[in-house]
């Protein structure tokens, strides 16, 4: 494995490897839709007004005080419809259409990859525009910004809350599902924007790099899965992506 900051030494033949493969797999996490300018809402940064993310993402937050959780996802749909995809989000969009083999696997819930152009997109994490009936379980999409809050189903009124994977829940297992096979038969993986050492994204590159993959990270600066990787590209993924797909 070598580093580089955009090194067309390892940009060069990790290109021919991409364009030569007929399936790959790209896990995508916070540090793509920052270059869009999300906020992670996480961390030191995430605070809204004197709550963190971790007290208000979780069942027992709804349950409690659903006009309070729906007031700060409120506020963070009105933060991201502002925003757009980037350079980023269009190469991925634009891989997808040129290989019809391929899978993204994103961590983000902010949309940006669909309003890019990619339709093979499994949302392990949700979605923010996205409502689902906590009596009823209906599903639908709603980018109506502000929501009432709390808004009610139109079928059974029950609660409508956030379509998203809250702290203390399980992920979807056909999502699931679909991602490890999609890293298992994947002849390429890119890891852009995340660490993937939180699970399942760790297993997912695991899983790749097992079967024969070749896995490509891509993010602003190391992470502790680089010394596993077949090669690091350091550097914004709105630069890197289009120049890795550069020929499609």
């Amino acid at each position: 494995m070598t580093e580089t900051d955009f090194d067309q030494k390892i940009l060069g033949p990790t290109r021919k490897r991409l364009l030569a493969a007929k399936r790959v797999a790209a896990l995508t996490g916070a540090g793509i839709s920052a270059e869009s300018g999300v906020p992670t809402f996480r961390g030191k940064d995430g605070l809204w007004k004197q709550y963190r993310a971790e007290d208000l993402a979780t069942p027992q937050a709804f349950s409690r005080d659903p006009d309070l959780v729906w007031e700060w996802y409120n506020w963070r749909r009105g933060l991201i419809a502002e925003k757009r995809p980037n350079p980023g989000h269009e190469a991925l969009a634009a891989l997808e259409k040129a290989r019809p083999g391929f899978t993204l696997i994103t961590q983000n819930v902010d949309g940006l990859h669909l309003l890019a152009g990619s339709r093979n997109v499994l949302e392990i994490h949700g979605s923010i525009w996205r409502v689902r009936c906590v009596n009823c379980g209906l599903r639908r999409e709603d980018r109506t910004t502000p929501l009432p809050a709390p808004p009610l189903c139109p079928e059974c009124q029950g609660r409508l809350r956030p379509d998203v994977v809250w702290f203390g829940e399980s992920l979807d297992p056909r999502l699931l599902e679909s991602s490890f096979q999609a890293a298992s038969q994947a002849e390429v993986m890119m890891v852009i924007g995340t660490s993937a050492v939180v699970q399942p994204a760790a297993s997912l590159a695991w899983q790749a790099k097992k079967a024969g993959a070749l896995v490509i990270e891509i993010n602003l600066e190391t992470t502790p899965f680089s010394n596993q990787a077949d090669a690091v590209l350091l550097g914004p993924s709105g630069k890197i992506l289009p120049a890795l797909i550069e020929g499609l």
